[in-house]
């Protein structure tokens, strides 16, 4: 199974619409997680129609439309892996241990909010990934996404891609 991880689009505040290399992965992802941030239902709309499984959560800049369609948390069992889907979790210093507390039921949190990309695991074994932002990179190098694969109900790879311009 082959997952696209997405957060902090904020279209059409920072882009016009989603970068095309992100566009590309639509139709080889299985599941496609958006971390919140959309703030436009445009976005949300495009990715519902065209997203084979779209799972998603509102953010702190998401309206009463967006909020009023997604949750703001998701927990969602795929093939065995608990995956769960939230915009905030707080300062980076603590992150592991507070994630770990909140969600002891999980074996995957992805997670927006700060455009920085993280991939770490907790001592309880709780992966955190964080896919940065394809269109605010704010003080990062790059717009980020991430790609994922899933086998035996567990993640073999994780991938951070660069959103190449041109």
């Amino acid at each position: 199974m082959r997952l696209l991880l997405m957060s902090d689009t904020h279209l059409p505040k920072r882009a016009k619409a989603l970068p095309s290399q992100l566009m590309a992965e639509l139709p080889h992802a299985d599941v496609v997680v958006h971390a919140g941030d959309w703030v436009d239902t445009a976005t949300l709309d495009l990715l519902e129609e065209r997203a084979r499984t779209l799972i998603g959560v509102y953010g702190n800049n998401d309206g009463p439309a967006l909020r009023a369609r997604l949750p703001e948390v998701a927990r969602v069992e795929l093939d065995g892996l608990h995956l769960g889907v939230v915009h905030e979790t707080g300062a980076a210093q603590g992150r592991e241990r507070r994630c770990a507390e909140r969600y002891p039921d999980l074996d995957v949190l992805v997670f927006g909010h700060s455009h920085i990309p993280w991939d770490t695991t907790t001592e309880t074994g709780l992966r955190l990934l964080n896919p940065g932002s394809p269109t605010d990179r704010r003080r990062q190098p790059h717009h980020t996404y991430m790609t994922a694969t899933m086998t035996d109900g567990r993640l073999t790879e994780v991938t951070l891609h660069r959103i190449e311009s041109g």
